[in-house]
């Protein structure tokens, strides 16, 4: 079986992304469709059409069969359909690619095919019945991407990619001469451009053809569990947002007399270069949280929340070196927990986790927050900071009061009981943290002894 890096795992799609976007989807298809069957019961019946609202005939009956079969194609790829309705699908795809293909020709070579006019016949606009070159190319482009758009192997996946990322561009375009009035960018003329309810449709397509290649393509990073893919979610919508908000605050402060086109220009500029610091000091606070998360995940134990034994050593061998620098005395106390075998074997795993987990609960109540506490074995616990001999003794003693009124609850069925191990470095002492718990060790070792020695003389059972 081949092996996956967890990286492999981390770039994977969040299975509730996915959820939520299978939603959105459905919802854009049926809102897609909806437009299409109105318009194109407008057209197909007159005295329907003369019922809509002026406009509605910008969106050609061509343009809104292609727009239905678009929504129909998507709508019959989703994951885990049958091979049918994926060959459906690519049919749907296919009759698409020829409604847009077929204008595009005729744009090119100045002829009429006749396809444009089949449905109705639209004598009164400048070409009858023929979609805009910006729409011919935008539903082109989105009949390719639905053709593949399952595609998971190279080239058919980064085709799909690039096509996809193509028709994103081409409809910011639109929008974006929508936005500034730049006729020539949605149409040939007022009477042959994409329509409002035309380019709504476009954008709904390619947020499903987007969401749908996220699932499969370079686009997954979106959707990912990683830091990548929590950054990126962040960060998309302010690269969509703020160039168009910032480009439409110019152009209103400079046609509305407020300021010279110099002045907002400059204005913007300004607010751009602040927005962009502020976004890059919320994207680092981002990725910060994330760091402290998975350094977290990696130094910490996971059923008692401790240090584990990589935490403990990294952040107590750093606190013995400063303790060393200042002349300070620096403590180590060695834990092991009585009877942790039998209580797993007697009460189960469930009931030696919660005992675990009331060690750790003490040992939080009863030492200080700068005390580096760990979990750096099965039933071995570790507490080092700095402090001098009679305040871990000090400390030691409120812990083992602490254990005794923790076990004396009603109920308990078992006590919590330890052994414990201490040592003190000198002051001007030399010794690595190494030597400090193998000593500390040793002490709770003879501890441990002379309590099962005291024990067995005194016929004690194991439960008290």
């Amino acid at each position: 079986m081949q092996k996956r890096s967890p990286s492999e795992f981390s770039n994977r799609p969040d299975p509730a992304q996915l959820k939520t976007l299978a939603i959105l989807q459905i919802v854009c298809e049926v809102l897609v469709l909806m437009v299409a069957a109105v318009v194109l019961v407008g057209w197909l019946v007159p005295p329907i059409g003369r019922l809509l609202p002026s406009g509605w005939d910008l969106m050609k009956a061509n343009t809104a069969l292609a727009a239905g079969c678009s929504a129909w194609s998507l709508a019959l790829s989703q994951p885990r359909r049958s091979r049918s309705s994926l060959l459906v699908s690519r049919v749907l795809a296919v009759v698409v690619a020829v409604l847009a293909a077929t204008s595009l020709a005729e744009y090119a070579f100045h002829l009429s095919v006749g396809l444009d006019t089949l449905l109705a016949a639209d004598a009164q606009s400048q070409h009858p019945g023929r979609m805009s070159p910006q729409t011919a190319g935008a539903f082109a482009l989105l009949s390719v991407v639905m053709i593949c758009i399952r595609a998971r192997k190279r080239p058919s996946s980064r085709v799909a990619d690039f096509l996809l990322f193509s028709l994103c561009l081409l409809i910011l375009t639109i929008l974006s001469g929508y936005a500034f009035g730049a006729v020539h960018m949605f149409g040939i003329t007022m009477s042959t451009r994409t329509s409002l309810q035309t380019l709504g449709s476009l954008m709904l397509l390619s947020f499903i053809a987007f969401a749908r290649r996220a699932e499969y393509g370079s686009f997954s990073i979106l959707l990912g569990n990683g830091i990548g893919g929590r950054i990126a979610r962040i960060a998309t919508p302010f690269a969509l947002a703020l160039p168009f908000a910032l480009q439409a605050g110019s152009f209103l402060l400079s046609h509305s007399g407020t300021m010279t086109v110099q002045y907002a220009t400059a204005t913007m500029t300004s607010l751009a270069a602040m927005l962009a610091f502020g976004l890059v000091i919320l994207l680092a606070r981002r990725i910060d949280a994330q760091e402290r998360e998975i350094r977290d995940l990696s130094l910490r134990d996971g059923l008692t929340g401790l240090y584990n034994r990589r935490g403990f050593f990294v952040l107590a061998e750093q606190a013995l070196l400063l303790s060393q620098r200042s002349g300070s005395q620096f403590s180590v106390l060695f834990i092991d927990l009585d009877n942790l075998k039998l209580v797993n074997d007697t009460f189960g795993h469930d009931t030696g986790s919660i005992f675990l987990t009331d060690v750790a609960d003490l040992l939080h109540q009863t030492f200080r927050k700068t005390d580096i506490i760990g979990r750096i074995g099965g039933d071995e616990f570790v507490v080092a900071g700095e402090a001098g001999e009679a305040e871990m003794e000090f400390a030691s003693q409120r812990l083992q009061q602490a254990a005794a009124q923790r076990s004396a609850e009603l109920g308990r069925p078992f006590p919590i009981g330890f052994s414990l191990g201490q040592v003190t470095s000198d002051a001007n002492g030399s010794e690595t943290l190494e030597d400090l718990l193998r000593d500390a060790d040793h002490t709770m070792y003879r501890a441990k002894r002379l309590k099962k020695t005291q024990s067995a003389a005194e016929g004690r059972a194991v439960f008290a």
